[in-house]
């Protein structure tokens, strides 16, 4: 085994313990499979996108079946059995293997169920329809094990489909009351016996003949419906505040471990700060998260990073013959430090700069005593060509030169798979079995040593779905019963984001499109709230209307909003030379008024993420109104004191909002429910069992109520 890099033998790859259920029993009472989305009359899906750990295990699961509904036509590739006819008639023999991809046809385009079952238990995959998404659906009150459900508009037969984890509740339960409400009679179910202890989740589908309806999720306790937010815990994501740190620029908690490169090449700003785990074990211990509200903690990536400079930025000369550098005008260039924990060269080692594997331990250890997750920033698509694993394998990378001869970096759509970040981080070919064995492995290497509660995933459009895949059904086979959420960073459309949410892949990725509408609408001149309005309900449509998508105020690769609300940064302009060039704050003038709107403006981006369905994610600083331009200013190190009055005044009101949403059933669990949307409102509201939450958002006057 190579220290460098490690390939995980096979004892780690099997459940760590043994276990007397099947993997259908397994997957039954497992985390619930996320819906094939129809995105035509035919579509093709791939089997372990939806069922990761049976396709690991894959011709060795006894008496393994399949059937489909009636009117869902499955077609096998070439080489297989008929998996069912449209009469159906159930499918491959015991002990086949399954197919990787099928094809499915709805022929009536309706709710269909797609149902995998051993001799002991059946499991449901949904399936919906390729129709148009309309939020109307709300779940009204549950008493005396009923669930009751309205639709807030008339609906003429509408049809249910409802899931216990992955279980089907029959249809028979459902009742129509006079009042078009519907009431469910849950504790009729055979199938919540088998849901009565510990969390499970209750999934409503709903359609009509035009429209799919928008989902309802309602968690159990004891198959009960959670009324109380005392009944959550940590591990139930839709209630999730994560807070987005990078480890050098935090806080520095010992300073034995400092080791700035001191290049006179490298400014200050980029090299490293001191920042480390021991820092962030200090402000975990001493309450700083829990006063804010924050239940999860994504932390940069933590891998060994080079000691030596990378990178270049060149800097304009004036002409006086100084540069446009405000760090030091006689410099005409600079190189960069890893601080960031980007450009890993040891992709199983802890970086040193940040602490030893006792100090991470003990990190995890004080999150987890305050109930908090942590989540790892994995980085799979690149290594540094400093890396011994680049050198023992040359050619894992991609190509650098374009078949036209062009070069291949920053290349994010044309060559999103191959293209470089830089010329020294080559991309991986992860396209090849070789490479992608090894690297989904030493992922697996930081949950199998590390108490960690899941991933962040750098670029993760730039990696194929085939790693995906590989480390889904990996992940299902090793921790088959430990809760992991893993979140994506992906930029483009929502077809683009949702191909990699699957249950075998990514439970959620970054909705960077909410993002972008956000600070157009709040920022920019002469905007509307309907473009809000569309893209949330866009959004709902594309990932459910109970995603665990990320809402963020801003990262570590975006300018400030603040900064551009204020018109110190210009929409406009190259926003990291703004950083480089000039002291960035609000507003350029300091002007109240440009200032005062501007913290308004970003106070509003606050209400919409912790308002809306999915994880609301604040970047270290956003909290209390951090100014900066683009990177490297947004990586100012994190201030604890010396605040503002009015810095102290935004932070204290985000706390109150992260305290409110944490304590509403409605704004965790809520269905949203469009309420008007003009040029300058948006209202809706977040109804649960019954309970109702308002939110109003007012363009003109940059307020916000919700009641």
């Amino acid at each position: 085994m190579k220290k460098h890099i490690l390939y995980l033998t096979l004892p780690l790859l099997l459940a760590s313990c043994a276990n007397s259920k099947t993997p259908v029993e397994q997957i039954a009472m497992g985390e619930p499979i996320k819906p094939v989305r129809m995105v035509a009359d035919t579509t093709e899906i791939y089997t372990t996108d939806y069922l990761p750990l049976l396709m690991a295990q894959n011709g060795q699961v006894a008496d393994l079946d399949w059937i489909a509904s009636e009117r869902l036509e499955v077609i096998l590739p070439a080489g297989h059995e008929a998996l069912c006819s449209s009469a159906g008639v159930d499918a491959c023999a015991p002990g086949q293997v399954l197919p990787e991809q099928m094809l499915l046809v709805n022929h009536d385009n309706n709710i269909q169920e797609l149902v995998v079952f051993d001799s002991k238990e059946g499991v449901v995959v949904p399936v919906l329809p390729n129709k148009p998404v309309k939020p109307a659906l709300v779940s009204e009150k549950y008493e005396d094990g009923r669930l009751t459900v309205r639709f807030t508009e008339a609906v003429a037969n509408p049809r249910f489909m409802v899931l216990l984890q992955n279980l089907a509740v029959e249809d028979e339960l459902w009742i129509a009351n006079s009042d078009g409400s519907w009431t469910l009679r849950l504790s009729e179910s055979r199938e919540l016996a088998k849901c009565n202890k510990g969390r499970a989740f209750l999934r409503v589908y709903a359609e009509d003949d035009t429209y799919l309806y928008n989902d309802l999720l309602i968690p159990l306790q004891d198959g009960a419906p959670v009324t109380n937010v005392a009944q959550l815990n940590r591990h139930d994501d839709n209630a999730q505040v994560l807070y987005s740190l990078m480890i050098d620029r935090f806080e520095n908690g010992n300073t034995a471990n400092d080791r700035k490169l001191n290049s006179p090449e490298v400014l200050d700003i980029v090299d490293y700060q001191g920042g480390d785990f021991a820092g962030i074990t200090k402000r975990i211990n001493e309450g700083w998260f829990d006063e804010l509200g924050i239940t999860t903690l994504w932390i940069s990536p933590i891998t060994q990073n080079p000691w030596t400079a990378w990178g270049k930025y060149d800097f304009e000369q004036k002409p006086d013959g100084t540069f446009d550098n405000k760090f030091d005008p006689t410099k005409p260039y600079t190189k960069f430090s890893g601080y960031h924990g980007y450009w890993p060269i040891y992709i199983t080692v802890l970086e040193q700069r940040f602490g030893t594997e006792a100090e991470f331990k003990a990190m995890l250890d004080a999150a987890h005593a305050h109930n908090m997750n942590v989540v790892l920033d994995y980085v799979a698509n690149h290594m540094h060509i400093e890396s011994p694993t680049l050198q023992e394998h040359p050619t894992w990378h991609t190509d650098s030169i374009l078949p036209d001869g062009r070069r291949n970096f920053e290349l994010w759509d044309e060559a999103r798979l191959t293209t470089w970040f830089d010329v020294h981080i080559p991309t991986l070919d992860l396209e090849r079995e070789e490479v992608c064995e090894p690297m989904t492995d030493s992922a697996l290497y930081w949950l199998a040593n590390y108490d960690l509660d899941g991933f962040r995933h750098d670029a993760c459009k730039h990696i194929p779905l085939n790693y995906w895949r590989m480390l889904g059904q990996k992940m299902a086979l090793r921790f088959p019963d430990r809760h992991i959420w893993m979140i994506g960073e992906t930029y483009g459309d929502n077809q683009l984001i949702g191909s990699y949410v699957k249950t075998g892949m990514l439970p959620a990725q970054f909705d960077f499109n909410i993002y972008h509408t956000a600070i157009d609408v709040l920022g920019k001149p002469n905007q509307s709230m309907r473009r809000m309005a569309e893209t949330i309900e866009a959004s709902l449509a594309s990932y459910g209307a109970h995603h665990t998508m990320g809402n963020i105020s801003g990262n570590h690769d975006k300018c400030r909003f603040i900064s551009l609300a204020g018109g110190a940064v210009r929409w406009d302009e190259n926003d990291k030379r703004a950083g480089w060039t000039r002291e960035v704050g609000v507003t350029a003038d300091g002007d109240a008024a440009r200032e005062e709107a501007a913290y308004k403006a970003a106070m509003l981006l606050e209400v919409i993420n912790l308002t809306i369905p999915g994880v609301p994610c604040i970047y270290q600083g956003d909290e209390y109104g951090q100014a900066g331009a683009n990177d490297p200013d947004n990586r100012q190190m994190m201030r604890f004191g010396g605040l503002t009055e009015r810095e102290q005044a935004f932070r204290q009101e985000v706390q109150d909002l992260i305290r409110l949403r944490r304590n509403s059933m409605p704004l965790l669990y809520g269905d949203y429910i469009p309420v008007e949307a003009t040029d300058s409102r948006l209202v809706f509201d977040r109804i649960y069992l019954g309970e109702r939450v308002r939110v109003t958002i007012d363009l003109d006057s940059l307020s916000y109520s919700i009641e």
